[in-house]
């Protein structure tokens, strides 16, 4: 159990540090994009008509934190031996593997997302934006370890849940 812990804690991690973060920077990784919207010739509002976002929403924020909390208290359930936290584990774990597993593949392939999502607009000159210079812009907004630990997260959430349940069964 105490490997299932450490997954869990190290999950944790990032979904404390990766929201804190873009609540506060992700005001100016949404006007970098819009900007480079503008550069691109088309007006910001582009962005929202197609579910494009950069800005933390208050759902999203306590969302992410509640995700945290839960991992850490079942981390150092798990760690402390308790039945509980195996149970609890049991139930939480096939959640975070799907339901984040796939809310972080979309922030990992975010230039694949924003292809597509552009790609889809009955608007022939939303299929012309430039995806991966609409993201640089909004990354570069961002701190540079960022992009990191949003992949980190994306393969504890899916890759180290799997392993978790494994563990769980043994």
């Amino acid at each position: 159990m105490t490997l299932v812990a450490i997954l869990q804690l190290l999950l944790a991690a990032p979904f404390f540090a990766i929201p804190v973060t873009v609540w506060f920077r992700g005001g100016a990784a949404q006007e970098a994009a819009e900007a480079e919207a503008r550069r691109q010739g088309h007006a910001p509002e582009v962005l929202a008509r197609h579910g494009i976002a950069f800005r933390e929403k208050r759902w999203e924020f306590a969302f992410a934190l509640s995700i945290a909390v839960t991992l850490t208290a079942l981390g150092l359930l798990n760690l402390a031996g308790s039945p509980t936290g195996r149970l609890l584990s049991w139930i939480v774990e096939p959640l975070v593997l799907l339901v984040v597993g796939f809310i972080t593949a979309g922030q990992v392939f975010a230039t694949a997302y924003t292809r597509a999502a552009f790609a889809r607009s009955a608007d022939p000159a939303v299929r012309t934006i430039d995806a991966p210079a609409l993201i640089g812009a909004a990354n570069s907004a961002f701190p540079g370890w960022l992009r990191a630990l949003v992949h980190v997260r994306f393969v504890l959430a899916t890759l180290g849940s799997a392993l978790a349940l494994v563990l769980l069964a043994l």
